[in-house]
């Protein structure tokens, strides 16, 4: 079966207003350097020292810290689609795979804080650290910015695109049962009351973009994983 690129309801067609964050509610989450920690290590360099850079935290601007050092600050602007997010077999960059990093913001363990201009998503854990995911997300004019909390999980989703997206994609089905060919991969995680999820992607290739219409995608084993570790309620920060 031809495989389906995901795609989600923009908040511009929703016409909902999403609220805008406080500048004063800032996240701060640590993107690790790896190569110069890799450099550190090896005693070929001095320890890293903090560096304050300027964050984006929904309509406002806030200072954050990233701990470990500039040798890869946060981007500011998302690749083109030309610029490779993946390796040869498809699969997303060693940065984009899930692994455990420092965090020093305010955010609660438990918290889903999701970092669209870097393409991460950060689940924050107790003791000053936050598991870290890749993520596809919103392409330009199809980004946004809120807090939600998980209304909803589902196992193999089935997927049902609204009406506004068959009038952009008359070519779509009309639904779709859930499973390996399903665009919403192994597991979905609904935010709200909105048509915006977290979910899962027969397309590996696509994390570390900006490739959606405003969901979350994951990669599958990414996604069950994250499903396995929140909870109904669970406070989702989308930057």
């Amino acid at each position: 079966m031809r495989r389906l690129t995901p795609l989600c309801i923009p908040a511009l067609l929703l016409a909902v207003p999403i609220p805008a964050l406080a500048a004063n509610d800032g996240v701060i989450v640590f993107a690790p350097p790896e190569a110069q920690l890799s450099a550190y290590a090896s005693g070929a360099s001095p320890a890293p020292a903090p560096v304050p850079v300027r964050g984006r935290y929904g309509g406002g601007f806030i200072e954050a810290l990233l701990t470990g050092g500039a040798a890869q600050q946060p981007q500011t602007a998302a690749p083109s689609s030309s610029e490779p997010a993946t390796d040869a077999e498809g699969e997303p960059e060693p940065q984009f795979r899930r692994q455990e990093v420092d965090y020093t913001g305010p955010e609660a363990p438990g918290t889903i804080v999701i970092d669209t201009p870097d393409r991460f998503l950060f689940l924050v854990e107790p003791n000053g650290k936050a598991l870290r995911y890749g993520v596809g997300v919103g392409r330009p004019g199809f980004k946004w910015s809120g807090v939600k909390r998980i209304s909803r999980k589902s196992e193999w989703p089935d997927w049902t695109p609204p009406s506004e997206m068959l009038v952009r994609r008359p070519d779509l089905p009309r639904h779709m049962a859930g499973g390996p060919d399903n665009p919403l991969g192994a597991r979905a995680l609904y935010l709200g009351s909105s048509l915006y999820r977290i979910h899962g992607t027969n397309e590996p290739s696509t994390i570390g973009h900006n490739v959606s219409s405003g969901c979350i995608r994951m990669m599958n084993e990414d996604v069950i994983d994250l499903y396995e570790r929140v909870t109904v309620g669970t406070k989702v920060i989308v930057l």
